[in-house]
């Protein structure tokens, strides 16, 4: 006898326009599940199948048919228009912490609830925090795969000489980090 199959769990999806490129944002029912730097309609169906294969769930392009997803895909994407309008300095919304675990898991928490808008912190002082003295390599690796960058800030971690230190995705993505502490008014406004 074979058993009914469970429906797959939803991942609403959608392209926004940012001033510092296209960011895909995903959402489950269960909340915002992944935010894609530079990721656009042309890349949008590679990286929705990385998040998918790995949540067991099936994407529907926001706006679509009522859905848990897609109520907390609508609850994110005023938020993150008004953070880049400069109208927003902390987001209300539920994550869905899927796609890290453990220790990562642990220290993105930590950003998100403890380092504010405008503030930053070093990678050791995260280590610290998170009762991990020895691990601030660590915290490096967890900020390169935070699946949620800008409404879980990543981009507020400096080096502990105060130098600006990696951003997900290398050298390419550091104009982006400089970006968003520009927004937040810890470096001056790139000049190009």
């Amino acid at each position: 006898m074979t058993q009914p199959q469970t429906p797959a769990t939803e991942v609403a999806w959608t392209v926004l326009e940012a001033p510092i490129g296209p960011l895909l944002l995903a959402a489950t029912g269960q909340g915002l599940v992944h935010v894609a730097f530079r990721t656009g309609e042309e890349e949008a169906p590679a990286v929705l199948e990385r998040i998918c294969s790995r949540l067991g769930a099936v994407p529907v392009r926001s706006p679509g048919p009522a859905s848990a997803a897609g109520a907390r895909l609508d609850e994110a994407i005023p938020q993150v228009e008004a953070y880049f309008a400069g109208t927003r300095h902390t987001f209300d919304l539920d994550f869905d912490w899927s796609l890290t675990t453990g220790f990562n898991r642990r220290v993105l928490r930590e950003l998100s609830a403890g380092v504010p808008f405008g503030s930053v912190v070093g990678y050791q002082d995260l280590a610290n925090r998170v009762g991990e003295p020895g691990a601030a390599r660590a915290v490096g690796t967890a900020m390169g795969s935070n699946p949620l960058p800008v409404v879980v800030p990543c981009h507020r971690v400096l080096e502990s000489d105060g130098g600006i230190g990696g951003f997900g995705g290398g050298a390419r993505m550091l104009d982006i980090k400089r970006s968003l502490l520009a927004l937040e008014g810890v470096l001056p406004e790139p000049l190009f």
